[in-house]
């Protein structure tokens, strides 16, 4: 694991997937930055899925050299809104990888799932700093994606809340000195509900998320609690200690975002508002800190944080994460796949909020039987792994859904 120093000069910086929460975020800390003539930067790129007309917004304000959208049929529309802008425009699956290999040397990686691996691949190979918010990349491909940053000799940096504070604490010179890594949870919006009461939960009531502002998609993972099995894979590939040492713990109150315990009894925590522009600040400039817009921590107004252990038996998501990782090669890659084709479906109202675990479950199985744990190697064989599994996981959903 690669710790960056400060580059010098104008920061070049790029960001996939701008008009999502995380893009949104990591504009409003260069902005607050800049307000206060503490950030010198130049906007490269700017991607997002589908949203024209907040892309052009931003690029209007930002001035980006090139903007495109994933959604291909888009495109004619993104020229129109920016005719009158000095600004480049494209529109597919290559024009967000073109938009990764422009010269900056800062990339937030913020697409959602697995079709932000490819373009942060990419980013990473010519050497960029890579700011990973997207935890998928890692679960899919962490050797492949780890390989190419040391390739490219930039950083990782983690802005999950989580494994952002974990890094801000973490003796990298002194790992065989950590006894154990403690990832906090939420415990998400069903936090004291009963199976029974999650089996009528819906999508309106699965995305309100007590603490956070976050996409749909994470929000569903974490009422699953899904996020925080794939956090454990991720941590696993980001930091030198065992994964059996990697323990999760729920803190309701979102205010310790993670531990770190020493050899010696010694527990560091980072603290902080849950507000994800404070993990984004932390990486734009690191070890140099840059000031985040997030409010500042009031102690007397928490006045106490607790914390519980997770019950696996209500998310038994956390129990297919740990299985996945102790099968690892190809089962991460599996269990992400077949996760994100539920939570579609889930929140297309195909599928029950409890079918989420139970077809990701029932993937994991098939997919056991039918050739076991490959090894991942290329982002060929990732991606073979990822089509493999939706499909199990697509004819699961219509078996339900037709029930």
């Amino acid at each position: 694991m690669q710790r960056s120093s400060a580059r010098s000069g104008r920061r070049k910086i790029s960001i996939l997937g701008s008009t999502g929460s995380i893009g949104e975020s990591t504009l409003s800390v260069l902005s607050h930055a800049a307000s206060l003539g503490e950030a010198d930067f130049q906007i490269i790129a700017l991607t997002a899925n589908k949203n024209v007309a907040q892309l052009a917004e931003q690029a209007r304000q930002f001035r980006p050299e090139f903007i495109a959208v994933a959604d291909e049929s888009m495109g004619d529309d993104l020229k129109a809104a920016v005719r009158d802008l000095n600004v480049e425009t494209g529109a597919g699956a290559a024009a967000i990888e073109e938009a990764a290999n422009r010269d900056a040397d800062w990339v937030m990686a913020a697409i959602v799932g697995a079709a932000g691996l490819r373009p942060t691949l990419l980013a990473a190979k010519r050497g960029a700093d890579i700011a990973l918010a997207n935890k998928e990349c890692l679960v899919c491909a962490g050797e492949v994606v780890l390989a190419a940053i040391r390739e490219g000799g930039g950083a990782l940096l983690p802005v999950d809340s989580e494994h952002n504070a974990i890094f801000q604490v973490f003796d990298f010179d002194q790992p065989q000195r950590v006894s154990r890594l403690i990832l906090t949870a939420s415990g998400g919006p069903f936090r004291t509900w009963t199976r029974e009461q999650m089996s009528e939960a819906t999508p309106a009531q699965a995305v309100a998320h007590p603490n956070w502002s976050m996409g749909a998609k994470i929000s569903v993972d974490s009422a699953t609690m899904m996020n925080k099995g794939l956090e454990l894979i991720e941590a696993a590939h980001i930091f030198p200690v065992d994964h059996a040492k990697i323990e999760i713990l729920v803190h309701p109150q979102s205010v310790i975002h993670s531990m770190v315990e020493y050899v010696d009894g010694s527990v560091l925590a980072q603290l902080g508002t849950p507000d994800m522009r404070t993990p984004i600040a932390t990486t734009l400039n690191w070890p140099q800190r840059t000031p985040s817009p997030s409010a500042s921590i009031n102690f007397a107004e928490i006045s106490k944080l607790t914390f519980e252990k997770p019950d696996i038996q209500r998310f038994p998501s956390l129990h297919l994460a740990r299985e996945a990782i102790n099968s690892g090669g190809s089962t991460p890659a599996t269990l992400n796949a077949a996760n994100e084709i539920a939570v579609a479906s889930f929140l297309e109202g195909r599928i029950k909020f409890l079918d989420i675990a139970a077809i990701t479950e029932q993937v994991l199985e098939v997919a056991a039987r039918a050739n076991g744990p490959s090894s991942l190697r290329t982002l060929d064989e990732v991606i073979n792994a990822d089509a493999q599994a939706r499909r199990m996981a697509e004819e699961c959903v219509s078996v339900r859904a037709a029930a």
